[in-house]
């Protein structure tokens, strides 16, 4: 029993290095074989080297795309002692040679030792088709979703075995697109049956675009197919006129997110207090240099913690915020109620002295705030690009909303600040000492506008001018959706942000603006508070 166990142990071994050998022997076969392609090149004319690159191609080895990477920019030499092909590159009066498949170095040769192969454009491009079917064989995937783009955007007929080979064995969805549109590309170039051409036009028509709008009308095909080309353009035209209008949809919320985080303070100061608050956007400015201070000390001291900044600098910022609003209230403000102008007056006056102190203290230039990791980038939805960081802010500042709403709906305090808004005279009466009311709804506006300052940090830039951008459109947003009323707010800020981005691309980013000034006077003199208005026997009256 021993005996046989040994000699099927034995049988064994000798068929593993048996096979071993029989692989190795083959490898070094194909690989003399490759060796011999490349060395061609160096005695072919443009014609046979086409021809050349095309069964490199064909080989499939990842070792030769270093030899068309060479070839294509000029590297390649050929050794005219043994017509042997090198990839050579200058050192001092020698050129260093390069084995083009195995990267070894082969010592060094004179210049004049040396022949370049020559290349032109149609081979470059011939290169280009080569080096994308051998790397969309790759284990990489962005080598070969690269790959797959290049192929792409340099169609040819030469690539479609490679594409057609690629499309069998490809299992990411992402690259499976490109690579089919690529194929339907190539297809339209090649001499393959008018039913194929057919299904290639349908193919580049359902994945739609800009750029199949371009490939389709640059392509030449035959009388027969035109109508599919003129029917698939047609289409397409149609497909993006709608995405069109989602895009502005969501260009309209993005800015109506950061109206509704600029005005949502002022609703509250300006509905309970009466106060023209001039100075707001000024708010709004110092919570984005809270954010720079706050990334500042974590670049410095916690770099490990960038990721966390913003989550940090929000408390800050509204802390900052609110205590500046409470000193502006306390020191000011409380003197000048029941006189509107002098009030516009003095936080206007408030608002350049609080600009020209950040001025003083961090310079008249833009600051860097950075993005986190989790706000970078973008993803694409249809032919929509969205950005992580627009699309938090817009997830923020409906948090933001919804965290008001409930403090005005669900607390003592909130309470007492719709009481007040709605009849000072009777919630006085009551007990409510509305003075520090008016002075903490003041700190808690001022509070919001410091953690807008934090959301607008990630997307403009963080200047003393900062929130002079602002100002007007958050009393727009206030008047329009009713003084006060936080739904107003809510609604007043995408609906003119959708406006505005509807208006901008037939009237321009300033004429759009001033055709929804004049709107918003006009729907004033029809609905003189606003979208929603408050309700109160002191309110209405």
């Amino acid at each position: 029993m021993h005996d046989k166990l040994v000699y099927r142990m034995a049988t064994a071994l000798v068929a593993g290095l048996c096979l071993l050998l029989t692989l190795t022997a083959t490898s070094l076969r194909a690989q003399e074989d490759v060796h011999g392609l490349i060395n061609q090149l160096g005695q072919a004319n443009f014609q046979q080297a086409g021809a050349i690159v095309q069964d490199l191609a064909k080989t499939g080895d990842p070792k030769v795309v270093s030899a068309l990477q060479a070839f294509s920019d000029g590297d390649l030499y050929m050794r005219k002692s043994d017509s042997q092909v090198f990839i050579a590159k200058s050192a001092d009066d020698m050129m260093s040679l390069t084995d083009p498949l195995t990267a070894q170095a082969a010592g060094q040769e004179a210049k004049d030792n040396l022949s370049k192969i020559k290349i032109n454009n149609n081979l470059r491009r011939a290169v280009r088709a080569a080096l994308g079917g051998l790397t969309l064989m790759s284990p990489d995937r962005a080598t070969r979703l690269e790959a797959a783009q290049s192929i792409l955007k340099s169609p040819s007929a030469d690539s479609l075995e490679a594409v057609e080979t690629a499309l069998q064995s490809e299992k990411d969805a992402g690259i499976r697109g490109v690579l089919e549109r690529a194929r339907a590309v190539a297809v339209l170039g090649s001499d393959r049956p008018t039913e194929d051409k057919r299904a290639a036009i349908e193919t580049i028509r359902v994945e739609g675009g800009r750029d199949a709008i371009g490939i389709l009308s640059s392509v030449t095909v035959d009388n027969s197919l035109k109508p599919d080309i003129a029917a698939a353009i047609a289409s397409i035209k149609d497909q993006l006129t709608i995405w069109d209008a989602v895009q502005n949809v969501w260009y309209g919320l993005s800015l109506g997110s950061v109206l509704l985080l600029a005005a949502i303070g002022l609703a509250i100061t300006f509905g309970v207090m009466g106060i023209i608050n001039m100075a707001h956007g000024e708010m709004v400015m110092l919570g984005a240099y809270s954010t720079f201070v706050v990334q500042s000390i974590i670049r410095t001291s916690y770099p490990a913690l960038f990721d966390w900044s913003l989550a940090i600098a929000l408390p800050v910022a509204f802390i900052v915020t609110g205590a500046v609003g409470l000193v502006i209230e306390r020191g000011v403000i409380r003197f000048l109620y029941g006189r509107p102008l002098e009030t516009l007056l003095a936080t206007w006056g408030i608002s350049l002295i609080l600009q020209q102190a950040v001025r003083s203290i961090f310079g008249p230039t833009n600051q860097e705030v950075g993005n986190p990791s989790w706000m970078s980038g973008s993803f694409d939805f249809g032919y929509l690009s969205i950005t992580w960081n627009r699309l938090w802010i817009i997830v923020f500042s409906l948090g933001v909303f919804v965290a008001l709403l409930l403090l005005l709906k669900r607390s003592a305090f909130g309470l007492q600040m719709r009481a007040v808004t709605q009849n000072r005279r009777m919630a006085s009466s009551m007990g409510i000492r509305t003075s520090w009311v008016d002075a903490f709804t003041f700190a808690l506006g001022s509070g919001i506008a410091g953690m807008a300052g934090v959301a607008l940090s990630q997307i403009d830039n963080v200047s003393p001018n900062l929130g002079q951008g602002y100002i007007i459109d958050s009393f727009m947003v206030v008047v329009f959706g009713g003084v006060g009323n936080l739904w107003g707010t809510l609604v007043g800020a995408f609906s003119l942000g959708i406006l505005n981005k509807f208006l901008e691309p037939y009237a321009g980013a300033v004429l759009g603006k001033i055709l929804v000034l004049v709107l918003i006077i006009l729907f004033i003199q029809k609905r003189p508070r606003g979208l929603f208005a408050l309700k109160g026997r002191a309110v209405e009256a």
